[in-house]
């Protein structure tokens, strides 16, 4: 594919952030806590991030049990676990957090301000608060964005090319751990070439899922589009085995989803997110301030269209679709 570049805003200089880092010194590990917002430890997703990271990690020679220790938690999308997760980790007094999700942050936040915390992959970190501005975040809290406003766009086009029929759309997402899809459909109009509508559904456990999803069905020309969100990721067997049930073509925001069945998924890279916030890590650990490190976007973007599924729903893959893509799984 060929790949959509953003201009990553670059980092300030590096200076002494006093409050809990100190020089590297020979022989001192360093204690770094990773928390996951949705995915389990031996889930394929979250090996491919935690891979990536500490790869990343050993090119600037950080290695686990030398020079770092790295404590692993998993939430499984759940928000009471992952404030819990969250209080135990900060208890234990690591020198620096690296966060996935939303709703992670939210308690990071809550929980302190002054453990340094470099979060992957969160979304809309201005608009949420977790943040003063991007090129100066102004606390304890920087890191790398996922989505933003103009993917919706991206995704009910090529909704729209892979099943010109649709034309009412609905946004999947769970406005406890996503809350900011309402204003994101409230700031973007859908251009009136796509000849769809775009419409928010807010889901708050499995239940609901089918419900929406059923009614999406029973009218036609439905479509699906899963955004970025923790719990879409938790509950990603089930979205895409309705999705199949009802015959709903369905753009999906993950390749896992793509790769265990959905029919297309669109979206940054999140193991490359990983692999770079291991340099903010790096540069913290060597007493850079997080306040003075501002926000960056994604730089590399990933299209992974499932054909099987695609033929099993009816639908022809356009050529050009086909040959932008990072991947096709027949």
């Amino acid at each position: 594919m060929k790949r959509r570049e953003f201009i990553a805003l670059l980092g300030a200089a590096a200076v002494t952030w006093p409050l809990r880092v100190h020089a590297q010194q020979s022989g001192q590990i360093r204690r770094i806590g990773l928390i996951m917002g949705a995915t389990e430890e031996n889930d394929p997703e979250s090996q491919a991030r935690i891979t990536a990271f500490r790869e990343s990690l050993a090119a600037l020679r950080w290695t686990q049990g030398r020079n770092i220790r790295i404590d692993y938690r998993f939430a499984g999308g759940d928000v009471d676990r992952i404030r819990n997760l969250v209080a135990e980790l900060v208890r234990s007094g690591p020198d620096l957090i690296v966060a996935n999700s939303s709703p992670v942050i939210v308690a990071l936040k809550q929980a302190t301000n002054t453990i340094p915390v470099v979060f992957a992959s969160v979304n809309d970190p201005l608009g949420q608060g977790f943040v003063s501005s991007l090129a100066r975040p102004g606390g304890n809290i920087t890191g790398f964005t996922f989505v933003d406003l103009p993917i919706l766009g991206k995704w009910l086009e090529m909704l729209k090319q892979i099943a010109p029929g649709v034309r009412k759309a609905i946004l999947l997402f769970n406005p406890e751990t996503a809350p900011f899809y309402p204003d994101f459909l409230r700031a973007w109009e859908v251009p009136s070439w796509l000849a769809a509508e775009l419409v928010a559904a807010p889901v708050r456990d499995e239940a609901e899922i089918e419900t929406v999803v059923s009614r999406l069905a029973s009218e036609p020309g439905g479509g699906l589009i899963a955004p970025a969100d923790v719990f879409n990721s938790t509950h990603r067997a089930l979205i895409i085995s309705l999705a199949e049930r009802y015959r709903l073509p369905t753009v999906y925001y993950l390749r896992q989803f793509a790769a265990e069945g959905g029919l297309m998924s669109y979206g940054p890279d999140i193991a490359d997110i990983f692999r770079r916030s291991a340099s903010y890590v790096d540069r913290i650990l060597k007493g850079a301030n997080p306040a003075d490190l501002p926000v960056q976007q994604p730089t590399k973007f990933e299209l992974v269209i499932n054909l099987k599924t695609a033929n099993a729903l009816g639908l022809d893959v356009p050529l050009q679709l086909q040959q932008l893509a990072d991947e096709v799984i027949e």
